[in-house]
């Protein structure tokens, strides 16, 4: 992978957790669970903010980091291999940190309820009552 695109590919994984982290924003746990729910929306065609072939691209780049048949093997050169591997790891982070972050955007707008917080309508939050002095 050359110099600039691992640049921008952390650059691209720092971003995305700092935007995990800002206060207001869905966590990592939320993230996380929003995956099935993302998955089986963009697999049904419901969800049009991923296509296909992008989560294709993604179940494939976790096959190669499980997967223990490897293009540059870590016996052969353990620096190299490990490398290459962290570098696809990092790009799967960023890209899931992403998606799930649009995705849950996308749930909060139609006002759908997939159990999470970040899933519900501002109105939701809202508790009527009276202020009594």
């Amino acid at each position: 992978m050359p110099r600039a695109r691992r640049i921008s590919t952390l650059a691209a994984l720092a971003r995305a957790l700092r935007a995990a982290a800002r206060p207001g924003e869905p966590g990592l746990g939320d993230r996380l669970r929003a995956v099935p729910r993302w998955v089986s929306a963009t697999a049904s065609g419901e969800y049009h903010g991923t296509s296909r072939g992008r989560l294709l691209a993604l179940v494939a780049g976790l096959l190669y980091v499980l997967s223990p048949v490897d293009l540059v093997p870590e016996a052969v050169l353990p620096l190299i291999g490990l490398a290459d591997d962290a570098m696809v790891i990092t790009w799967l982070a960023g890209q899931l940190l992403g998606e799930t972050e649009e995705f849950l955007a996308w749930e909060r707008q139609r006002g759908r309820s997939g159990g999470s917080r970040w899933s519900r309508s501002p109105a939701e939050d809202v508790i009527q009552g009276d202020v009594i002095r």
